[in-house]
């Protein structure tokens, strides 16, 4: 008999080791350049994935340019992609209209949200030496701005609304270049656009004398973004709020991936998130009311998950 037992339980750990291991769910996510507040987001997030749960959701972080990128390499992507845009790039990609006019693609249409991240916080930094305090002053400045991000074309456009058009000298310089460049006197400044505090502002501003340039209530209103004050003391040598403007941001994939991942991704988000914000601070402005701020519909995983934790979504976005 104990002959028996010991084969019957032979045979069950035969069988046990020849069944497939539970296979992991992988993803890529795209959503800026490194070293940028929303590069940051994204390991985070992978990190929050893989935590949240147990290595079933493996989430790999690519740098990209800019959220126009991300929109464009909809495209060609899977079932697998997931990337971070604001809202009126995506509307706009869908619309063949502005950064995406004559691109059509109907990829676009198939475009699906997730979950909302920490609004977009435009930024104007200029070193002290250039003696710009105010955007009137930028003129003549050499600025660098990027290439191909949404904060390269959201600060170009603010240069026009505010009289620089063809009054600043644009650096032929990478964003990822910015500080070392503002250090060594290359550039007068730079325009970044990423939750506060930024990395790339926050290691300027702990290496060389910079101001944030503040937006009167008047340049707000010209943009037509909203208002955001960034409180004293968030950057090195900030005396004094800085007023700003900020643009909601969305994690976006499309109606590829599979019904279950996009639950899974968005169900350990929202359960991860209160966790990413003891040790981020941009995460804990992140709430369910940001959810109005998404264009279109949302993926039907990500509906499941909202339905049941009693979330309430209006009918455009099911």
């Amino acid at each position: 008999m104990k002959f028996l037992a010991k084969a019957a339980l032979a045979a069950s750990l035969a069988t046990l080791a020849a069944l497939p291991a539970q296979a992991e769910t992988r993803v890529t996510l795209k959503a800026a350049k490194s070293g940028s507040s929303y590069y940051q987001m994204a390991v985070q997030i992978a990190e929050a994935m893989k935590a949240g749960t147990d290595g079933g959701v493996i989430v790999t972080v690519e740098e990209s340019q800019g959220s126009q990128q991300n929109v464009m390499e909809v495209r060609a992507r899977g079932g697998d992609y997931v990337f971070t845009s604001p809202p009126a790039l995506v509307s706009g990609a869908r619309n063949g209209t502005g950064a995406f006019e004559g691109k059509g693609n109907p990829a676009f249409g198939e475009i699906r949200a997730l979950f909302p991240l920490p609004s977009l916080t435009m930024h104007f930094v200029m070193s002290k030496d250039s003696g710009a305090t105010d955007f009137a002053a930028m003129e003549g400045k050499t600025i660098l701005l990027g290439k191909g991000s949404f904060g390269a074309s959201e600060g170009e456009k603010y240069l026009g609304l505010f009289g620089l058009d063809g009054k600043v000298e644009i650096a032929d310089v990478e964003l990822s270049n910015a500080v070392p460049a503002l250090k060594n006197g290359q550039i007068d400044g730079f325009v970044t656009a990423g939750s506060f505090p930024a990395p790339n502002v926050v290691e300027a501003a702990a290496s060389t004398d910079v101001t944030v340039l503040s937006l009167s209530d008047e340049q707000v209103a010209e943009t037509g973004r909203a208002k955001l004050v960034i409180p004293a003391g968030t950057y090195a040598g900030q005396d004094a709020d800085i007023t700003t403007t900020s643009l909601p941001v969305i994690a976006y994939t499309t109606t590829k991936m599979d019904d279950e991942t996009a639950y899974q991704l968005t169900k350990t988000f929202w359960e991860e998130k209160a966790r990413m914000g003891e040790e981020s601070p941009w995460w804990t402005g992140v709430d369910p009311a940001l959810l109005q701020n998404i264009e279109g519909e949302m993926h039907p995983g990500a509906v499941r998950y909202y339905e049941e934790a009693g979330i309430a979504l209006p009918d455009a976005q099911k």
